[in-house]
């Protein structure tokens, strides 16, 4: 492993230099982490964070000047590892047994594999809205931001309704959108593959309905995606299909709005030509 960016790697025992020369015998998830096991009970723990990226190369293949991180030399060639952006956050760490790999698993369940019963559980375990609930790792397993708006969209949820009010009618219905979508997508990124190595990862995708949407028609009812801001991410949803018509009060609109939120398109419309009035 030749190393690009000293941030990288978060851990210092084992030392790193302990793989080299060691065989990957396998690929597990753990999370949005990435686990190569390893001779000697050893394992890398990759996670790539929102711009993290993995590159197949011919062997030796040099480190990118600005977005290299690292590369992996294998004998029939070269995996980089490479982060768009000027925040460093993707991560690297040595581990050593499943003890210590354990403390890297958030403990969400892996949805594919859970019943409703268990789903639920996870998901009312606390009492949060459902955008938040199914993007926590500690409930639910590798669910992000896109998918969420998916899922949600799909079960015709509101994103900001609250774990706690859900029926036993709305869990089964969630449960059973979050697996055919998340089926759906890893089907179709398998096929759209092939034997190659996967290029083109991103968190948008042609043919979402709502995520990366915004002000385009919804393909269930032709209402324009809308979406609320909030910290570093942002939840897109279809007033008619997810929340009963009503608008979702967008932190930093409102704050230009100076607090008058409208509570439907109808009144964002009338909002917006009285302002350019």
């Amino acid at each position: 492993m030749r190393l690009a960016s000293p941030f990288l790697v978060r851990s210092v025992d084992p030392p790193l230099d302990r793989l080299h020369g060691k065989t990957v015998t396998g690929l597990r998830r753990l999370g949005k982490r990435i686990v190569w096991e390893m001779d000697d009970d050893l394992f890398l723990v990759v996670h790539l964070m929102i711009a993290g990226r993995f590159r197949w190369n011919e062997a030796g293949a040099k480190i990118p000047g600005k977005a290299g991180l690292a590369a992996f030399d294998f004998t029939n060639g070269t995996l980089l590892l490479t982060e768009a952006g000027s925040k460093r956050r993707a991560s690297v760490y040595v581990v050593k047994g499943e003890r210590g790999l354990e403390v890297h698993d958030p403990g969400g369940i892996d949805v594919l594999t859970s019943s409703v019963r268990q789903f639920g559980a996870a998901l009312t375990r606390e009492n949060h809205t459902l955008k938040r609930a199914l993007t926590d790792p500690h409930l639910l397993s590798g669910i992000g931001n896109a998918y969420s708006d998916e899922i949600l969209h799909g079960a015709k949820l509101s994103p900001v309704q609250l774990t706690s009010r859900l029926t036993a009618e709305e869990v089964a219905r969630l449960h059973a959108e979050a697996v055919r979508l998340l089926i759906k997508w890893r089907d179709d990124l398998i096929a759209e593959t092939g034997d190659a190595f996967p290029e083109k990862v991103t968190a948008f995708r042609e043919g979402m309905t709502a995520h990366g949407r915004f002000g385009k028609p919804c393909p269930m009812c032709g209402t324009p995606i809308q979406r609320i801001k909030y910290a570093s991410n942002e939840a897109n949803y279809c007033p008619t299909c997810q929340t009963g018509g009503k608008l979702l009060a967008d932190r930093g609109l409102s704050r230009l709005l100076k607090g008058d939120w409208p509570k439907s398109l109808e009144e964002l419309e009338q909002h917006k030509i009285a302002r350019k009035g």
